[in-house]
């Protein structure tokens, strides 16, 4: 290991994320500091539907308080649980967020969010034969809207800046390098 943790303090906790600060010692004996965000588990799912010769997918939009505006991304989240079952909390979150209950989920890999500065793992999976449900929204969530695109229409926001969400662009690259493998 090239950084060795010399002390660690909480700085800040709440219920979704805890903040703490390491004194470190790295390999060539230099002292620094590391400021890590510790989140829980989450995933992002990338739900599709197939009509004839066209794929759709659908996003959610909605209010980012950090950022002061509103975006189209994927669905995801997590449960503010260590301990989680990634299926269930792929189907849980997106039941919650859209209503959608999938009839089959796929698990397309794990990614780390933002790892320079957050301790964070994304489970990301490919929902497919969608049935419409009911929603179970946060109070977070009190003005998301739910938007079906066609996969074209979604690559052009990405391209052109309507989506922003690097969590989104990665879960659907990793959809696009998994869907090439598996052809």
């Amino acid at each position: 290991m090239s950084i060795r943790t010399l002390s660690s303090r909480e700085v800040y906790r709440n219920n979704w994320m805890r903040l703490r600060e390491d004194v470190i010692e790295r390999s060539n004996g230099e002292r620094g500091i590391y400021a890590v965000v510790e989140k829980p588990p989450a995933c992002i799912i990338v739900p599709l539907e197939r009509v004839e010769d066209e794929t759709f997918i659908y996003l959610v939009e909605q209010f980012r308080y950090t950022v002061g505006a509103r975006f189209a991304e994927l669905p995801q989240g997590g449960w503010e649980m260590e301990e989680v079952d990634p299926e269930e909390l792929a189907r849980g979150e997106l039941r919650e967020e859209t209503g959608f209950i999938a009839g089959k989920m796929t698990h397309l890999g794990n990614q780390w969010i933002a790892y320079g500065q957050m301790r964070q793992i994304h489970h990301v999976y490919l929902a497919e034969d969608l049935k419409p449900g009911e929603t179970e929204r946060d109070a977070e969530e009190h003005d998301l809207e739910v938007r079906r695109v066609s996969v074209r229409e979604f690559e052009r926001m990405i391209v052109d800046g309507e989506v922003m969400d690097n969590c989104t662009i990665a879960g659907w690259g990793l959809y696009k390098l998994w869907l090439e493998r598996n052809r």
